[in-house]
């Protein structure tokens, strides 16, 4: 027999020979863990003993604060043994762990004593420690208490049972046990440990040169066995037939399973593969909308890896933060299995921040045995598309706003020329009328005054009609120093009697010493009027308090001016929208006002702007900058 041929027929020894090592390994695997158990042991014996010797210093550290506090107590109080017992932190002392408390006066005599009972702790050979505290400048307080008293409150009650804990000394005489004994505990092979506590305690003289090496000692009381115990012997012998047949019936098992997994990894390969080339994203998910696969084009499309998104529940974190509850909504409606069939839209957000639209198509999830296990989405990105259709649409629009105003400066040119002959012709009639009743030598001053005051606005109407009719085409505003609060009070003459009519309250409060503007005035002198007459006619749905208040304040190198009313305010809408052309809230506007406003604002390089008020009502304001002398200076009053 050959040596190839022997190996060949002793092949089904392999599994009992790796069943013997593996049962020595497992010995091996006991005695280290013994071991292990025993250096766990030791650790948890001297992490415990470090414990038990901070938290009687700290037991101390409490008592001598205690022991502070009623000394600061008697300071200024003559010594006397009712004094001293009256204080309720002596008798709380001595209910805790003091055993009697002295007051020495600055000689250190003896001036009171009050002394208590430790019925619970015998005092070996009057064995015990001492703290101490000033009382003033001329006193101390001496606190007296037992070691064993302290050792038996100051241990917590699991270490007790667990631990024999000792005070020792450096001749290792027990000074005082937890236990009732007062012999050494530590005897035989049960592990110990000892921790020095020279310095934090002081003992009365009877007993210093017994704790000049005092330390804490904590004695194991159940060690842990050392030895392998028979039964892991009896349970290994045992074993190891069943091991050598389990091994081999494992052998076989595994090779049918590595064919099978070759098989699967194969076939998984080609699908993973099919379905990363697919240049639509695919996710499934549970009945929960928990996530439990997506190929890379759906994660390339939220900027996420599939590690970061298997396991999800929603709300995911490719949903946009400001479409939660929509969001959430439609993916409980989906998961409930109501999804359109045709599909439908939805806005994502990647993880750098931009929006991504796409188009999301539900199916159910079948597993092998043909049980919905779940729901199948196709989800197509729809971005370009989107953003193509927005650019159509936004350049029709631009086209048709553009007619709009085209045909908008064509009507106001149309009018603002059929208006000037009216306007020309009240202005002569007013300039006859005045010629007439002069010849005639009518002196009435009211008439005479109402008539130059129609000249006067008839020609103020020219002008800004002439003004406007320029903006309109284009032409620039004429920039002339000129002061704003003329220009504001002005306007607001002209609409004070028709604020009067509506219950409005206008008030002025200009800033004193504004310098003057380069502005046209007519241009600034209609934004004025404009905005005051939009807070009256805002002011309209309130029954009464109406109140308008136009102010001004100069801010760095401009001035502003502020228009307030205590309407209903904005409600949500920016200035963007309400300048926005052809846009009015009311029903005979044509949303031309603040649209024309905010460009002649513009033209001057100022802002127009519109926020709420926190008191209610809407604010309105628009700054110019201040006029410079040839330096370049802000002109000041």
């Amino acid at each position: 027999m050959t040596w190839r041929e022997f190996l060949h027929r002793s092949l089904w020894l392999a599994p009992l020979g790796l069943s013997l090592v593996f049962v020595l390994g497992v010995l091996g695997w006991v005695r280290a863990n013994e071991a292990e158990e025993q250096e766990q042991q030791r650790q948890t014996l001297i992490s415990d003993a470090l414990s038990t010797e901070a938290q009687l210093r700290d037991r101390i550290a409490e008592e001598q604060a205690h022991l502070r506090v009623l000394a600061q107590a008697l300071a200024g109080v003559v010594p006397s043994e009712a004094a001293l017992a009256a204080h309720p932190e002596t008798a709380n002392g001595l209910r805790r762990l003091w055993q009697s408390v002295t007051w020495l006066d600055g000689r250190f005599r003896v001036v009171a004593e009050v002394s208590g009972r430790a019925d619970d702790v015998r005092l070996e050979d009057g064995l015990s420690l001492h703290l101490t505290a000033p009382v003033g400048t001329d006193g101390t307080l001496v606190v007296r208490y037992p070691p064993a008293l302290l050792l038996k409150r100051g241990v917590p009650w699991w270490l007790a049972r667990k631990y024999d804990v000792q005070l020792v000394d450096s001749a290792d005489q027990v000074i005082a046990s937890s236990t009732e004994s007062p012999l050494r505990a530590a005897q035989g092979p049960r592990p110990s440990y000892r921790v020095s506590l020279t310095g934090p305690l002081r003992a009365s003289p009877l007993a210093q040169e017994a704790l000049t090496d005092a330390a804490l000692e904590l004695t194991l009381r159940d060690p842990a066995p050392t030895a392998v115990r028979p039964l892991a012997w009896v349970l290994v012998a045992g074993f190891l037939p069943l091991i050598a047949v389990a091994s081999w019936l494992l052998r076989r098992q595994m090779r049918q399973v590595q064919r099978a997994e070759v098989a699967g990894r194969t076939e998984a390969a080609w699908r993973r593969a099919m379905e990363d080339s697919a240049l639509v994203a695919l996710r499934a998910r549970d009945f929960d909308g928990r996530l439990l696969y997506v190929n890379r084009t759906f994660c390339e499309l939220v900027g996420l890896p599939a590690e970061q998104l298997v396991g999800l529940l929603p709300p995911m974190p490719y949903w946009p933060p400001d479409a939660l509850d929509e969001l959430t909504e439609r993916n409980r409606r989906n998961l409930a299995g109501q999804a359109p069939r045709e599909g439908f839209e939805a806005r994502w957000q990647h993880s750098s921040g931009r929006s991504v639209d796409v188009m999301v198509f539900e199916s159910p999830l079948v597993d092998a045995g043909g049980r919905q296990i779940g729901w199948m989405g196709s989800i197509i990105d729809i971005t370009e598309r989107k953003r193509l259709e927005e650019r159509e649409r936004r350049q029709i629009e631009t086209l048709a706003h553009n007619a709009r105003l085209t045909m908008l400066g064509e009507v106001a040119s149309t009018l603002a020329h059929e208006l000037n002959q009216p306007l020309t012709a009240i202005a002569s009639y007013g300039a006859g009328l005045s010629n007439s009743l002069e010849k005639l030598g009518v002196q009435d001053e009211l008439v005479r005054g109402a008539l130059q005051r129609l000249g006067q606005q008839a020609a103020h109407a020219g002008r800004i009609v002439a003004r406007i009719r320029e903006f309109l085409t284009r032409r620039e505003p004429r920039h002339e120093a000129c002061d704003l609060h003329e220009v504001i009070t002005a306007a607001v003459e002209l609409l004070k009697r028709d604020c009067q009519r509506r219950g409005v309250t206008l008030t002025l409060s200009l800033a004193s010493g504004v310098p003057s503007v380069l502005a046209d005035a007519v241009l600034i002198e209609q934004v004025v009027i404009n905005l005051v007459r939009n807070a009256a006619d805002a002011l309209q749905a309130r029954e009464q308090g109406r109140r308008i208040t136009v102010s001004s304040r100069v801010v760095g190198e401009f001035v502003r001016v502020d228009v307030q009313d205590n309407g209903p305010g904005l409600q949500g809408q920016r200035v963007e929208q309400l300048c926005a052309a052809f846009y009015s809230t009311k029903a005979e506007g044509m949303g031309m006002g603040l649209a024309i406003c905010r460009s002649i604002v513009e033209a001057h390089q100022g802002v127009l702007d519109a926020s709420d008020v926190a008191s209610g009502g809407a604010l309105f304001s628009f700054s110019l900058p201040l006029s410079r002398e040839p330096h370049g200076e802000p002109l000041h009053a």
